[in-house]
């Protein structure tokens, strides 16, 4: 009997553009509520988009709107500021191509 290979989910970052393991990227999402949250653990329910651990990417998401327009939310001056905070917590590397 043949062993299966389990498929990895690929998701794209939003930042640089470069298709990853769902794994290595960082979610975060815009719950029903019509909050953003960084999700960690990628469960949250809602509607998500992912980003690279790399500070390089958060900035260019946050720059171009391209957070704010993958969300379908307003993105405030305040709420990048508690992404980035979260988000530098969460990253213990910067590699961004």
């Amino acid at each position: 009997m043949a062993t299966r290979k389990r498929k990895i989910p690929q998701r794209t970052c939003i930042g640089c553009g470069e298709v990853r393991n769902k794994r290595e990227l960082i979610r975060i999402v815009r719950t029903p509520e019509r909050e953003v949250l960084v999700d960690f653990t990628g469960k949250k329910s809602g509607r998500g988009c992912y980003i690279c651990p790399a500070s390089s990417c958060l900035e260019r998401a946050l720059k171009g709107n391209l957070l704010a327009n993958k969300l379908e939310v307003e993105i405030s001056p305040e709420l990048k500021e508690k992404l980035k905070t979260e988000l530098m917590a969460g990253i213990v590397h910067d590699e961004a191509p």
